[in-house]
């Protein structure tokens, strides 16, 4: 009795008393065979524009494998046709090509694989009219999950959020966008943040180290502009006599003494030496600013805090003469 052959992968099945002394040879082939069905990993050249993966009866063959690379550079979009056009395969398919890939069996539907995608097939095996299938194309995630806290309803965020037992809102979990009013239905959380993106801790920040972002600003027309808005550290050169305004201080808030925002100044005197006017609003000690450095190249740090929004800002010099 001759050899038959499993009708899907070609294992060979010799027939009673067929292969006396010889098994050994079959037997091999054959565990070579379930090795690249239950796990084999071919990597495919493509080239042109037509490739087969062809199962043969009893021979090691490139349609044996589980999962099938497509490698190489395809003069275009590449059909990979699936033979013989009665094996039902399974295969997981990876295409690192720049083409697009199609698999086809006979003329029923095929499957598109854009370069770079992955996915999942099944042959089903119709003889002429075979059809392949994307068995990844209509994967239901959530028949998988049960309906109570859980995000079974994946078609609305705000559901999925209240099945998961999660009580901030949609919003609020969006961390990448800080102008939502993260915190503002909760007085629990402790991190929140306005309209203008500024993020307000009420617990303790604790950090190995932090860097502040040094500004430099500059004069023009007599006048110097600190924007509180964009740092803690400022430098001016001075080219001129100038007049300093101090902007955007952080607002005080609906009670006095609510936000405190502090800054330093480094001045640097030119030559000849130049005069500096301080805003009215600033408070120095005995109510009289200081007399800046005038030699040519001198270093004076002064500091200035303010806790009602800019309405008064008290001002210390930090030191002089320094170069």
């Amino acid at each position: 009795m001759a050899s038959t052959y499993t009708s899907n992968t070609g294992i060979e099945k010799p027939g009673s008393g067929e292969q006396s002394g010889t098994w050994g040879n079959t037997v091999n082939t054959n565990s070579d065979i379930l090795d690249r069905a239950l796990n084999g990993v071919l990597t495919l050249g493509l080239s042109g524009t037509s490739t087969n993966l062809t199962t043969t009866d009893g021979t090691l063959s490139n349609g044996q494998y589980k999962l099938i690379s497509f490698v190489g550079s395809p003069s275009g979009t590449h059909t990979v046709n699936v033979l013989p056009n009665d094996s039902q395969k399974i295969y997981f398919l990876n295409n690192t090509t720049n083409e697009t890939v199609i698999i086809s069996q006979g003329s029923g539907s095929s499957v598109t694989l854009p370069a770079g995608e992955s996915d999942v097939i099944y042959c089903d095996g119709g003889g002429v009219a075979a059809a392949v299938v994307d068995l990844s194309a209509n994967f239901n995630v959530s028949m998988h999950l049960e309906s109570a806290n859980n995000l079974s309803d994946l078609a609305s965020a705000p559901a999925a959020i209240v099945n998961l037992g999660v009580d901030a809102t949609a919003g609020e979990l969006n961390y990448n966008n800080l102008d939502q009013p993260l915190g503002t239905s909760s007085a629990e959380r402790v991190v929140t943040a306005d309209a203008n993106g500024d993020v307000n801790l009420t617990e303790e920040l604790t950090a190995k180290s932090y860097n502040e972002t040094f500004l430099a600003v500059t004069s023009s027309a007599g006048g110097t502009t600190v924007n509180c808005e964009t740092g803690n550290m400022f430098s001016h050169t001075l080219t001129e006599d100038t007049t300093f305004t101090f902007s955007n201080p952080p607002t005080s808030g609906t009670t006095p003494d609510t936000y405190g925002y502090s800054f330093t100044l480094k001045i640097l005197q030119d030559s000849p030496a130049r005069n500096i006017i301080w805003p009215a609003s600033v408070d120095w000690a005995d109510a009289e600013a200081p007399t800046i450095s005038t030699g040519s190249g001198e270093v004076d740090v002064f500091v200035f805090f303010t806790t009602n929004g800019g309405t008064t800002f008290y001002g210390f010099t930090a030191g002089q003469v320094m170069s």
